[in-house]
C-alpha cells in the first residue's frame, strides 16, 4: 500500500447523493480475478450521461472525486474500492460514507474525507476550474483561494494511511516481537515445535 500524506490536483465534481457499489462498480466486472482493468468499468452507467464528468477530458486522471451524501452504500464489494485506485482515485470527499465502503477504503489505501455540506458545496465549486490540495498530516483540505477546512480522521487510519501500511504491514512491522515470542515459545514448550507423526 502506498503512504499518503498530500493528494493534490484536478477534482472531479461528481457530488451526487446516495452513490452505491454497484454505481461504482457493476455487478458484471466483479467475475474478474484481478484488481488491474477495474478502472474502466468505474461508473459504467454515469459515463452514459451526456456531459457527465467521468469522460470530461478537462478531469482526466483526477485523484480526487468531490460525492455527495452516503458515498458508498449498498452492497460490501471491495470491488469499488479497487476500482477507484484503477482509475487513479486516493481520495473521495463527502458528506459521509457507507461504513463498509470507508472500511474498504482505507484498507486499500484511500484517503475519505468527511466534511459538511457547506464545504463540499465550495469544493464543488472550486472544482470547475481549479486544483484542491488535501493534508493528511495536518487533517486540512484547502483551495487556491484561501479556503481551508480541517477534517476529523481515526488516528489508528491516520497513521496506517500516512505510513503505507496494511493489515499484511502492520503484522510485518511487529516481525522482532513475533520472533522473539516464538523464540521464547520454542524453548518454553518445546511440543508446539514438533512435527505430528505421519499416518500411512
Amino acid at each position: 500500500m502506498q503512504p499518503i500524506n498530500h493528494v493534490a490536483g484536478k477534482a472531479i465534481p461528481f457530488g451526487r447523493k446516495n452513490v452505491d457499489t454497484d454505481v461504482i462498480i457493476p455487478a458484471h466486472w466483479l467475475k474478474t480475478i484481478t484488481r488491474e482493468g477495474l478502472g474502466q468499468g468505474a461508473f459504467e452507467a454515469v459515463k452514459k450521461e451526456p456531459g457527465n464528468v467521468f469522460t470530461d477530458p478537462a478531469y482526466a486522471d483526477a485523484p480526487i472525486i468531490i460525492a455527495g451524501d452516503n458515498f458508498g452504500c449498498g452492497s460490501s464489494r471491495e470491488h469499488a474500492a479497487w476500482a477507484l485506485l484503477d482509475m487513479g482515485v486516493t481520495c473521495v470527499i463527502a458528506p459521509s460514507f457507507s461504513d463498509i465502503f470507508s472500511g474498504n477504503a482505507f484498507k486499500n489505501g484511500i484517503l475519505t474525507v468527511a466534511l459538511p455540506q457547506e464545504a463540499i458545496d465550495r469544493l464543488m465549486e472550486v472544482a470547475q476550474e481549479q486544483p484542491i490540495d488535501i493534508d493528511l498530516d495536518t487533517q486540512t483540505v484547502t483551495t487556491p483561494f484561501q479556503d481551508r477546512f480541517p477534517f476529523d480522521i481515526d488516528p489508528f487510519r491516520k497513521h496506517c494511511l500516512l505510513n503505507g501500511l496494511d493489515e499484511v504491514g502492520l503484522t510485518m512491522a511487529q516481525g522482532d516481537a513475533i520472533a522473539t515470542y516464538e523464540d521464547k515459545a520454542r524453548s518454553t514448550l518445546p511440543f508446539l515445535a514438533k512435527t505430528p507423526a505421519s499416518v500411512d
